[in-house]
């Protein structure tokens, strides 16, 4: 059942047997996943190779990558791993462990996509991950794009069992007798996602036994909204903007001005990630680019180190 729940999951993929990268740590979601896509490689429906990036963070951390090679081994898939030490990109601790992680485990995927030639990589993100998301989001503050969280299918990346719980995962995993690791820094309080998962979400259970299956309906509306504003958003861009021949998208300011606030927000982050431009999201740095694109004066206004927006007349861009 759970087998072919993934099938209808990646169903728009499947048919074109691609090749597909696993993030496999070794825990029980990346293990069961691992299973799961073994099980549609022998139906010859997916080319997998799985993956592991060692971070050294921790004295077992060899024993881990000796775990997941033996297992590939064992299932006769192929398997590749690095230390993270050996992975070329420049980081600047931003004081979250979390997200330095989460950046070179990105870049190590990313990596042996492009090696292999693959077309997707795989992540073991499920249901609860869905959730801590959610909220982990909604207390850092986000947009609505923000609190739809994850998608099953992102290209590149997939979540194949994003919509399957992490009790069905340990019950498959426990009545086959299949071993995986147990990485003891997810109990760790000193990290928000754990608080979340072991204390906010088991609370708004307990309240109401419906939490899992409203929530995923509740990210089905959440995700079809925002992908419709989206749309509207690439249809005001291609209204308002046009292209000079250097590659620099020109706004009509007027066209601009008379669109609503939600979508003008939307716009000014299609056209920074249009035009290619380096910045840290926030409310307040859209509100200052907002504020300076609907004054009446001219002029021009620094965004980053190395960017500008300029307005003449009836027309603004960016420049560096």
């Amino acid at each position: 059942m759970l087998l072919t729940k993934i099938k209808k999951n990646l169903k728009e993929i499947l048919v074109d047997k691609p090749k597909i990268v696993l993030g496999l740590s070794g825990g029980p979601d990346s293990v069961f996943l691992l299973l799961c896509l073994k099980e549609l490689e022998k139906e010859n429906l997916i080319a997998l190779t799985a993956a592991h990036m060692d971070h050294g963070w921790r004295e077992e951390s060899s024993k881990d990558v000796e775990f997941c090679k033996n297992l590939c081994e064992t299932l006769n898939v192929d398997f590749i791993s690095e230390h993270a030490k050996n992975i070329d990109i420049n980081l600047k601790f931003n004081g979250s462990k979390e997200e330095i992680g989460r950046t070179l485990r990105r870049t190590f995927f990313n990596q042996i996509l492009k090696q292999i030639d693959a077309n997707y990589i795989a992540l073991a993100h499920h249901l609860q991950d869905q959730q801590e998301t959610f909220f982990w989001r909604i207390i850092r503050g986000t947009t609505l794009s923000g609190i739809t969280c994850m998608k099953i299918i992102d290209v590149p990346y997939i979540r194949p069992i994003l919509n399957i719980s992490k009790q069905e995962i340990l019950e498959y995993l426990n009545q086959n007798s299949i071993s995986y690791l147990i990485d003891h820094t997810n109990n760790s309080d000193n990290f928000l996602r754990n608080r979340i998962r072991k204390y906010v979400i088991p609370a708004i259970t307990e309240c109401d036994s419906r939490f899992d299956k409203k929530f995923q309906t509740t990210m089905q509306m959440l995700q079809e909204e925002d992908l419709y504003l989206k749309k509207i958003t690439e249809q005001e861009f291609n209204k308002v903007f046009s292209t000079l021949p250097n590659n620099i998208w020109v706004g009509n300011l007027k066209l601009f001005i008379n669109l609503d606030p939600v979508v003008q927000k939307r716009l000014i982050l299609h056209w920074l990630i249009a035009q290619k431009v380096q910045f840290c999201l926030s409310q307040k740095y859209i509100e200052e680019i907002l504020k300076f694109l609907q004054t009446t004066s001219g002029g021009s206004h620094q965004i980053s180190q190395n960017w500008q927006i300029t307005k003449k007349k009836s027309l603004f861009f960016i420049e560096k």
